[in-house]
């Protein structure tokens, strides 16, 4: 585990101690699970299926976009053909708010992962609370027995599990210990901070037929769709390069066809 991803652990550990304190009481009751996992392998069917993120800031880019509307951003992903949402709820080093779930979840139909570092299977019942539909693990972050432990929460509260990999260990261990068959491919280098969309197209070797692999950093335009394709990936995360667009909507048409 790099230094900085230690850091936030660290803290997210004490964050989610205060919020146990808190309970779940105050949350209003979500709709059920939209099936988050079920909405990408249907798109991914008949062509891309994209993830589209809610992203306000991030450590190292600082603020992303500075007229932050979650719910417009919703509506425009899903009237430019996104097939499920990503928002961002960790607060200290990405600006984000469980709050923005929430209002992007009700301003749109698609199903949406609580983009957070999860350290504690408690927060499955918080995202769960919030009207999540599924939940990231990041293997990097968490031991064998954690990481099964919080993918066991989640499915206990009926949450898809987005497992998260960036090399050959990693995508080893994810695929012995763990039972979702939602794997994604994070392109930047956790030492370096470099972006190689080389490591989705060595990774997707490896991978059971099974598996729905996802595309996570680095994908900006169609011809970087076109080129994973190549490598059997149609299964893209995308949100800064699409957060930094004036159109949103336009923005998202582009990307998955070329054209708008």
């Amino acid at each position: 585990m790099t230094d900085k991803l230690a850091e936030i652990c660290a803290t997210k550990r004490i964050e989610v101690s205060e919020r146990k304190q808190q309970g779940l009481a105050h949350w209003p009751t979500p709709s059920g699970p939209r099936g988050f996992e079920a909405a990408l392998r249907i798109k991914s069917e008949i062509g891309i299926a994209l993830i589209a993120e809610i992203k306000k800031a991030s450590p190292s880019k600082g603020l992303i976009r500075a007229d932050f509307n979650p719910s417009a951003h919703a509506a425009a992903y899903q009237a430019g053909g996104g097939a499920c949402l990503s928002v961002l709820t960790d607060a200290p080093y990405f600006q984000g708010h469980e709050d923005y779930l929430i209002a992007a979840r009700a301003a749109c139909d698609l199903p949406v992962i609580r983009k957070d570092f999860m350290v504690d299977p408690w927060q499955c019942s918080e995202a769960r609370a919030m009207g999540g539909d599924a939940i990231l693990i990041i293997v990097a972050a968490l031991d064998d027995v954690v990481m099964t432990e919080i993918e066991d929460a989640a499915r206990q509260e009926g949450l898809d599990v987005l497992v998260e990999v960036h090399d050959e260990v990693e995508l080893e261990r994810a695929l012995k210990h763990l039972k979702s068959k939602l794997v994604g491919v994070n392109n930047r280098n956790l030492k370096t901070f470099e972006v190689d969309l080389a490591t989705t197209e060595r990774l997707a070797k490896l991978v059971p037929d099974d598996i729905l692999l996802v595309c996570e950093s680095g994908i900006s335009t169609h011809v970087d769709c076109l080129r994973m394709a190549e490598a059997g990936v149609n299964t893209f995360l995308v949100g800064e390069s699409l957060m930094r667009q004036v159109d949103v909507q336009s923005a998202t048409e582009r990307l998955l066809t070329g054209h708008g």
